[in-house]
C-alpha cells in the first residue's frame, strides 16, 4: 500500500504548497523541498526511494521534450553562441572546479569528477519556475543552457565513473570521440525521430492517437540514442526543437488542445513530486551517510554550492570580455549586457532533475568487486547542493533582480500584437476571395466582415491606449469589446446552467452534457483570452 499512500501524499502536498506559495508570495519548490524533508520524519515513508531508472528514463524525457517545444528557436539562434560556451565549456571548468575543491576537502580524485559532474548542469524546469520575473530573453538563455549542458554532464559523468570503476582509461582521443557521439549521434538521433513522426501525425486526425504519437516521441529519441551509446538528452531536446517548428503544420486544432492541457499538467505534477521527493531523499542521504562524517559532508555542501556560483559568474564575466574583444561587430554590441544582470545569470544556476539521476545513478560496486569509494558521500552532497541552490539562490533571485533593475521586455507583447494584427488584417483582405470560392452567400460574408473589422479596431484601440494616444473612437471600441465580452460569457453561463438543469431532469445523457459542455468551455476560454490579451 506504500505506493498507494505515497501517491495521496505526493498530490496533497503538491496542492497545500503550491496554494500556500501563492498566497506566501514564495517560489513553489522552497516549500516543496521543506514538506518533503518534513516528510521524512514519517516512518512509514523513510524506506521510499527514488530509482535513477524513474528519473532518467520516465521523467526527464518528457520534462526536457516540452521544454524544446516551448523554447523559443529564434532566440536560441540570436544567443547560440554563449548558450553553446555555457552548455558546454561551463559545464567541464565547473565540474573541474567542483572537483578541486573537494578533492581539497579529502575526496580522491575519480570520486570528486564524479560529484563535480552531478552537480555541474544546471535544471531546466527548475529555471524556468524560479525565473519568472526575469526578461523573455534571459529566461530562454538560461533554459536553453540547461537544455544542453545536460548531455555535457552527463558525458562528464560517465568517464570519471568508467575510470572509477576501471571501466575507461582517460585518454584525449578516447573523451574527444565520447563527446563527438554524444552530441552528434544525440542530435542526429533526435532529428531521425521528428523526421518519422511528422508525417505519421500529419495523417493522425484522431487526437487521442495524435497525442499518443506525441508522448511516444520523446521516449523514442531518447531509445534510439541510448541504442547506439549517444546522448539521450541531446536527443529529446533536438527532437523537441524540430518538432516545435514543425507541430504547428503538422496538428490539428482539438489535438493541440489536448496537447498543451496534459502537457502542461503532466510536467507540473513531475516537477512539483521531484521537489518533494528530493526533500525526503535528503534524510534517506543524511542516514546512510557513513564514510564522511556529518559535519565534513555539510562544509563540502557549503564549499561546492559557493563555488558554483563564483565559477558561474567568473566564466559569464571573462567569455563576455574576451568575445568583445575578439567580434567588435556592430550588432555584436547590442547583444551585451551589464554586469549587474550577469549576477543575476549566475545566482539563476538552479540544480535538479539531472544532479538527482546523476547522484543517484553511481554505482555500488566497482569492477573488482570493491565499494564504490564515498558513494554515500556524493549522494548527500548532492542533495544537499540541489537543496541550497533552490532555496538559498531562489529567495536570494527576487531581491537581486529588482536590485539589478533590468531593462523591461515589451518585445513579446509587441509581436503579439503584431501577429493579431497582420492576421486579421490579411483575413480581411482576403475574405471576398474566400467567400466567392466556397460559394457563400453575401450577407453571411458581410456578416463576418463587420465582426473582422469590430476586432481589428480593437486590436488598434489596445495598441493606441498603450501607446498612450486614446481617442473617442479607441475608447468607443474597447468599451465595445469589454461590452461584447461580458455579455457573451454571462450567455455561455446561462447555457451551461441550463444543460445541466436537462441532465438533472434526465432529459438529456451524461456523454451529450460532456460534450455540448466541451464546446461551451472553449468558447469561454476564448472569450476570456480575448478579454486578457485584446
Amino acid at each position: 500500500m506504500l505506493g498507494l499512500e505515497l501517491v495521496v501524499v505526493l498530490g496533497v502536498t503538491i496542492l497545500l504548497c503550491d496554494v500556500a506559495a501563492r498566497r506566501l508570495r514564495v517560489a513553489p519548490p522552497i516549500l516543496l523541498l521543506a514538506c518533503g524533508a518534513l516528510l521524512g520524519f514519517v516512518p512509514d515513508l523513510r524506506a521510499v526511494q527514488l530509482p535513477p531508472e524513474v528519473v532518467l528514463l520516465l521523467v526527464l524525457p518528457v520534462l526536457l521534450y516540452w521544454e524544446s517545444i516551448t523554447i523559443s528557436l529564434q532566440e536560441i539562434r540570436s544567443n547560440l553562441r554563449g548558450i553553446v560556451l555555457t552548455g558546454t565549456l561551463l559545464v567541464i571548468v565547473t565540474a573541474g572546479a567542483v572537483a578541486v575543491a573537494v578533492h581539497a576537502l579529502g575526496l580522491g580524485w575519480p570520486v570528486a569528477w564524479v560529484l563535480g559532474a552531478a552537480v555541474a548542469p544546471t535544471d531546466a524546469t527548475a529555471v524556468g519556475e524560479f525565473a519568472k520575473s526575469l526578461p523573455h530573453r534571459n529566461v530562454t538563455i538560461l533554459r536553453a543552457e540547461s537544455l544542453v549542458n545536460d548531455g555535457t554532464a552527463l558525458v562528464v559523468y560517465g568517464v570519471a565513473v568508467g575510470v572509477t570503476t576501471g571501466a575507461e582509461h582517460l585518454t584525449f582521443p578516447h573523451v574527444s570521440w565520447l563527446f563527438v557521439l554524444a552530441y552528434g549521434g544525440g542530435a542526429l538521433s533526435g532529428a531521425l525521430v521528428a523526421c518519422v513522426v511528422a508525417p505519421i501525425r500529419k495523417q493522425l486526425d484522431d487526437r487521442l492517437l495524435s497525442n499518443v504519437a506525441i508522448l511516444v516521441t520523446p521516449f523514442a529519441a531518447y531509445l534510439l540514442a541510448e541504442s547506439i551509446h549517444a546522448s539521450g538528452v541531446l536527443a529529446v531536446v533536438a527532437c523537441g526543437l524540430i518538432m516545435g517548428q514543425l507541430g504547428p503544420r503538422v496538428g490539428h486544432a482539438d489535438a493541440r488542445q489536448q496537447t498543451e492541457a496534459f502537457w502542461s499538467l503532466s510536467t507540473f505534477v513531475l516537477n512539483a513530486s521531484l521537489f518533494v521527493l528530493v526533500g525526503l531523499d535528503t534524510q534517506s542521504a543524511a542516514r546512510g551517510l557513513s564514510s564522511t562524517g556529518l559535519a565534513k559532508a555539510a562544509v563540502m555542501i557549503g564549499v561546492v554550492a559557493v563555488t558554483l556560483v563564483v565559477v558561474r559568474f567568473a566564466f559569464l564575466y571573462v567569455t563576455a570580455h574576451l568575445i568583445r574583444l575578439i567580434d567588435r561587430r556592430p550588432q555584436q554590441r547590442l547583444r551585451r549586457v551589464s554586469n549587474r544582470a550577469r549576477v543575476v545569470s549566475a545566482l539563476a544556476g538552479f540544480r535538479g532533475a539531472v544532479s538527482l539521476a546523476v547522484a543517484l545513478s553511481v554505482p555500488e560496486v566497482l569492477n573488482s568487486g570493491a565499494a564504490f569509494p564515498n558513494r554515500d558521500t556524493i549522494i548527500f552532497v548532492t542533495f544537499g547542493v540541489i537543496v541550497v541552490t533552490l532555496v538559498v539562490q531562489g529567495l536570494l533571485l527576487p531581491p537581486i533582480v529588482r536590485w539589478a533593475d533590468l531593462p523591461q521586455d515589451t518585445r513579446i507583447t509587441r509581436e503579439h500584437h503584431l501577429a493579431n494584427t497582420v492576421a486579421a488584417q490579411e483575413a480581411l483582405t482576403a475574405l471576398p476571395d474566400v467567400a466567392e470560392a466556397l460559394d457563400i452567400d453575401p450577407h453571411i460574408v458581410e456578416r463576418l466582415r463587420r465582426e473582422y473589422a469590430k476586432h481589428l479596431r480593437v486590436l488598434q484601440a489596445n495598441a493606441n491606449a498603450d501607446g498612450d494616444g486614446e481617442g473617442v473612437e479607441d475608447e468607443e471600441a474597447l468599451r465595445y469589446d469589454r461590452q461584447y465580452t461580458e455579455l457573451r460569457l454571462a450567455m455561455l453561463a446561462r447555457k451551461r446552467a441550463t444543460v445541466l438543469r436537462l441532465r438533472n431532469e434526465r432529459r438529456i445523457d451524461d456523454s451529450v452534457l460532456l460534450r455540448v459542455q466541451s464546446k461551451l468551455d472553449l468558447e469561454e476560454l476564448r472569450l476570456s483570452r480575448r478579454s486578457t490579451l485584446g
